[in-house]
Parts: C-alpha cells; structure tokens; sequence
C-alpha cells in the first residue's frame, strides 16, 4: 500500500475495544456512553481484517483500544494473530495497554508471540495517578510491568506529559524506567475529543521538558525508529533511552506509515482528519459461508484457519481509502481555539 505521497503503509493499530476500565482526563470524559456490543467487530472479523492488511504488506501490527485486555477472550485474537509472526508475514504483533490487567495475561501474550508493549502510566505517585486516571489504582499497574518484565517482554513505558499534573514527575519516572531496563516516551497532548478540561491548561510543548532534562542529563539524537512517530535519544547518565512524539511542536507526518481501524472497522488513514472508510460494511457484505451467514461459524472456522473469503472487496476498499490518506494532520491548540480538532475520543480512534 502506497499512499499519494509515496509513503509505504506497513503499520496497524487495529482498536478491539472503545471501552476501558480507566477515565484519563486527557483521554475521555468522566462519564462515558461507551458503544453497544453488537456495533464491535466480532474477534473473527478483527482476525480477518488483520490478516488482509497483513497480506497487503503491514510489518508491525499493534492492538489498542480503548484497553484491550478488558476484551472478553482477547487472547484467542493474540493466539490467532501470532501465526502471521510464526510464518515470517508479520514482523511484530504488539499492543498498548494501561496496564492494569497486565499482571494476569502477561504470560499468555508472550506465549501468542508478543515481544514488546506500551504501557501508558502518567505518574509513579499513588495520589497524582489516581487523580488523572480518576480512580486508577496505581500498584495494579506496576505490578503489571513487573509481570511483564518478568515473563521477557520489553516494556516501553509512554507519559502524556501534563502542564499541572505530571511536569515535576518526568525526570524521577524516567530514571525509574531505566533502572528496569524499560524506555521511557513522552507525549504532547493531542486535542481529541471533549474530555472536560481546558486543553491549554493541559498543554505543555515537549522542546520545555527536554530543555530541562539536558540541563543535567546528556541526551543525544539515535537513529532508532520502532515504526511510530517517536524520536528517540540516549540518556547518558542513565544508560537508557527517552521518545519524544510532538504532533504539535514537531510535526511527524513526513513519514507517516501508519493507519487506523477502530473497534467499529472504521478505517482512519490520519488520527488528526476525520475522513475514513467503513470495512465493516463492507465486509458483512462479502460474510457469507455457502448461502449462510458467516458470523454463526465463524468462530470454530477461524479457530482452526479454515474460513476462506474472496476479500475483493475488502481489498478495494483499503486500496481506495490509502489514496485519500492526506499529507498531515491539523492538530493545534491556541488561545483564539481550544476545542478539540476532532469530536471523536482518542479510545474511539484507538491509541
């Protein structure tokens, strides 16, 4: 997949879920009307959609949500999945999760064939974290990482950074996360959805934290690239290495190999444009088995790789999407407007 400006879509983040057991204030509103069950794509159509991606040239499959592992039975979709990086398709199967549910299913994503994850954690103070992720228990996550570290998963530790909430905090977390042998990224708030807050007065540009941090460490540029749009460099005194993904202060999208479906198959070729294509649709159309509808055996078909779609369709329909992908995003936050570019949730999008 080639989009019009000649970049090579080879990463997925596909969302399984909208749903999540935490309510950061940067993410979501305090209360959320979160989608009916029935409009989620089934564990079987979130397979077959991967594996069509995967077979039209994505390396790097990456699962969000929402939180994902709050997805009933979601290591029967990590099991299926892990035999594209078996047979050589997929370079890495890998997801972003809050945490909290990690210490329980570690072992098993290992086992699917997960190497690497993202851990979002905004705060190592027990108070602090509570109050950004209203009401998250903070001990839940770390035991998590532990577990994570534990079982031989590499961990990557990512931070929205918070102008009133977290600034004080990045240095000691970040020496903390390389104490453990875990990089550390941080991330510019992005204005996606109302969440209930002023989005200036949670903005802080990441050119200020890390002016900060060189004024006692020795940061220095890598050349490492994990697919994403995170830049990296070396911390000297620490041994480890700090990310910096600045859609507002440092605009990424040059390079740009990646696109989105949401937990609903909505296919969004730019997180920061509201333009997408509906996979869904299009493939409950082509879902038929012999005259019946496929989703009632789906499930037993899958399980053991025997289901078989044409996927014309659904090809085209990718293929159509890729040439609407645009050349950047439209973020922005300024005093003259501080609603969100976009209405949609950044757990509706996928993380």
């Amino acid at each position: 997949m080639i989009d019009p400006f000649g970049r090579h879509i080879t990463y997925l983040r596909l969302s399984v879920t909208d749903r999540c057991d935490l309510r950061c204030t940067y993410c979501m509103a305090e209360k959320m009307t979160f989608l009916p069950r029935k409009d989620l794509l089934t564990l079987e159509e979130l397979d077959r959609l991967a594996t069509c991606f995967i077979e039209k040239g994505v390396k790097k499959l990456r699962i969000t949500g929402g939180e994902p592992l709050v997805r009933k039975n979601i290591i029967r979709l990590f099991n299926n999945l892990g035999r594209h990086v078996k047979s050589g398709a997929l370079e890495e199967l890998t997801l972003t999760t809050n945490g909290t549910q990690l210490k329980h299913f570690a072992d098993d994503l290992f086992k699917a064939g997960v190497r690497r994850i993202n851990v979002s954690i905004d705060s190592l103070d027990l108070d602090d974290y509570k109050r950004i992720t209203r009401g998250g228990n903070l001990p839940d996550v770390l035991e998590g990482i532990q577990a994570a570290i534990d079982v031989g998963l590499e961990v990557k530790l990512n931070c929205v950074a918070l102008k009133n909430d977290n600034v004080e905090m990045i240095e000691e977390m970040m020496v903390w996360a390389h104490a453990r042998n875990c990089t550390m990224t941080l991330i510019e708030v992005m204005p996606l959805g109302d969440v209930g807050a002023d989005r200036l007065d949670q903005y802080i540009p990441l050119t200020d934290i890390k002016d900060k941090l060189q004024k006692k460490y020795t940061l220095t540029a890598m050349a490492k690239r994990t697919g994403g749009p995170s830049r990296y460099m070396h911390v000297k005194e620490t041994g480890g290495e700090i990310g910096f993904i600045t859609p507002l202060t440092q605009n990424f999208c040059e390079g740009c190999n990646r696109v989105r479906v949401t937990c609903t198959g909505k296919l969004y070729m730019c997180l920061g444009h509201g333009d997408a294509a509906d996979l869904r649709q299009v493939m409950r159309q082509e879902q038929t088995i012999g005259g019946h509808d496929a989703l009632a055996q789906a499930g037993a078909l899958i399980q053991n790789h025997e289901m078989s779609f044409d996927n014309g369709l659904l090809k085209a329909a990718i293929d159509e999407a890729i040439t609407r992908k645009p050349k950047a995003h439209d973020f922005k936050i300024e005093k003259s407007n501080q609603r969100p570019a976009l209405a949609r949730h950044m757990s509706m999008t996928g993380g």
